[in-house]
């Protein structure tokens, strides 16, 4: 892959802060309950984890036991009932609704299950939206995208729309958008979820490779054991605690 573009006054994660002082993504005494009328369920509590740069971490458990949720709250799109979550050493409750968005913007990436790309825009257009939210010009943006789509092997596709590629192609635009921007760490839902055995385990052999170019923290939720064992740490999360394998 291409050296990213950076664009003057940006910067990227390992230009920002060291990576090895300060951990990308932490959570202290984590809990969540739901309560609606009588009904009071608490999801999990008293979690804790510190994820480091090019960390790859599974966390592994049972349909319902809150592992998009857990995903969602360390990411800031839900608050949690109780505890901390830092991103890059700033306590992310702290920042208002803006800061939030800037934040996340500059230190996470996320890929889900379902791709989520803008069924309008080229693959191109979609990979470069992060960017264009930081005010990088189009020349620039799409430089950078088109870099990360050739790196996921999509050189060819750069104009095609979502509707015009396969479920593989579009999960691979997905990884590219999640990591043009060079986070410090990429939340993963379900990320090989709908694809078949072979082309999850390309997928994800895509996802570890590019992370470890760019010592990217890789924190991922799956059903899928096999691909959990590639990770370099596990965790499990039942009767609401978050163990660690």
């Amino acid at each position: 892959m291409t050296e990213p573009l950076t664009p003057k006054g940006s910067q990227t994660w390992s230009q920002s802060l060291s990576p090895a002082s300060i951990p990308v993504l932490q959570a202290q005494g984590l809990g969540k309950r739901f309560q609606e009328g009588p009904l009071d369920v608490q999801v999990w509590q008293n979690l804790e984890l510190s994820v480091q740069a090019g960390d790859t971490l599974a966390i592994v458990g049972a349909s319902g036991s809150g592992k998009s949720t857990l995903l969602h709250v360390l990411g800031g799109l839900e608050a949690p009932s109780e505890g901390q979550v830092w991103w890059a050493g700033q306590n992310w409750q702290q920042l208002n609704l803006a800061e939030q968005g800037r934040w996340r913007n500059q230190h996470l990436g996320f890929i889900y299950q379902f791709h989520h790309l803008l069924g309008e825009l080229s693959a191109l257009e979609n990979v470069a939206m992060p960017l264009r939210i930081r005010r990088w010009s189009v020349a620039d943006s799409q430089a950078r995208a088109a870099d990360m789509l050739h790196a996921v092997g999509l050189g060819q596709r750069l104009q095609h729309r979502p509707a015009e590629l396969s479920g593989g192609e579009r999960q691979r635009v997905a990884i590219a958008r999640a990591l043009v921007t060079q986070p410090a760490c990429v939340l993963a839902d379900e990320p090989t979820g709908n694809l078949d055995r072979t082309t999850a385990t390309q997928v994800f052999d895509l996802m570890l490779g590019l992370a470890q170019q760019q010592a990217t923290a890789l924190v991922l939720v799956t059903h899928d054991e096999q691909l959990a064992q590639r990770c370099g740490q596990r965790a499990h999360l039942s009767a609401g605690q978050l163990v660690m394998a």
